[in-house]
């Protein structure tokens, strides 16, 4: 348990949740004590099928044998015809969701999350919402805004991607935050969307390639961004508008609801409109726990 007494931290490897469940104190052990349960293997889970986790996603084949795997392949398959995307792109969500639905099967808190690092799945029991704040780069603990989820909205899924996050990114967004139906969803989705907002072969942008940096990168060759140089007003707006239009793309296939792109202190909001999807201002830029 964390100091506050009111969130569980689990960590193995490179995998590290945050979960917290709230209501009547037993639901609420119940839960924590699901979620400890499931956690345990999760990573030997994955590790046994790497190979196939790494491979470049396809509409169709054989599927893996472990459930958080199957999660993740199912999340990424809408995308396999257009673009290169391997599972890998969902682990943190799809493991998010499998540490929920243990927690839920045997217990019932009005309200949980399981923060898989930022990429979040969601309980809301009827009549219970969650205010999300949304970060202009996960590498700050800086807000530009909040978004409210009640319990009504079918959005059970956050994820946020971008060049400055812990995993490697083919585009120049500082930060991606999509809300979906899941968050192996959200994940994936967010994955995409960061990889086109981009300039490519942009002299201030500096790539290379993910295997130089990590040499069994699902990624293989391809360049990743490493550093952005100063843009201009007109750079910022060319790359945020090719995000832009793959967002629209991906809530036309009601693929996701919603997205907040951010580049340079510049933020771009794609289905605000959607109530209750209402970005409001946080002018004081704090983080909040609500």
């Amino acid at each position: 348990m964390l100091s506050d007494g009111r969130r569980l931290h689990m960590q193995d490897g490179p995998i590290e949740v945050i979960v917290h469940a709230f209501g009547e104190r037993r639901e609420i052990e119940l839960a924590y004590r699901a979620a400890a349960r499931r956690f345990v293997g999760v990573l030997d889970e994955l590790c046994s099928e790497l190979a196939y986790l790494r491979q470049p996603a396809c509409e169709s084949g054989p599927l893996p044998s472990g459930m958080v795997a199957r999660r993740m392949v199912a999340a990424v398959r809408p995308y396999a015809a257009d673009t290169f995307i391997t599972p890998m792109a969902a682990v943190a969500g799809s493991v998010a969701e499998e540490i929920l639905e243990s927690m839920m099967s045997i217990a019932k808190p009005s309200r949980a999350y399981v923060n898989d690092g930022g990429d979040i799945a969601l309980h809301l029991s009827p009549g219970e919402k969650f205010v999300v704040g949304m970060v202009e780069r996960p590498d700050q603990a800086s807000l530009f805004g909040t978004t409210t989820i009640l319990s009504r909205d079918s959005i059970r899924g956050i994820a946020t991607s971008g060049w400055r996050g812990r995993s490697f990114s083919l585009g120049i967004a500082d930060a991606v935050t999509v809300l979906a139906d899941t968050a192996a969803m959200a994940d994936a989705a967010a994955t995409v969307v960061a990889n086109a907002v981009d300039l490519p072969g942009h002299p201030k942008v500096e790539r290379i390639q993910a295997c130089q940096l990590t040499p069994d990168s699902d990624l293989g060759e391809r360049m990743v961004t490493q550093a952005v140089g100063e843009l201009s007003h007109d750079e910022i707006f060319a790359a945020l508008e090719a995000g832009i239009r793959m967002t629209e793309r991906l809530r036309g296939s009601r693929l996701i609801h919603a997205a907040a792109l951010n580049l340079q202190g510049q933020t771009r909001v794609v289905g605000a409109g959607c109530s209750p999807l209402m970005v409001s201002s946080m002018p004081d830029r704090r983080l909040v726990n609500a």
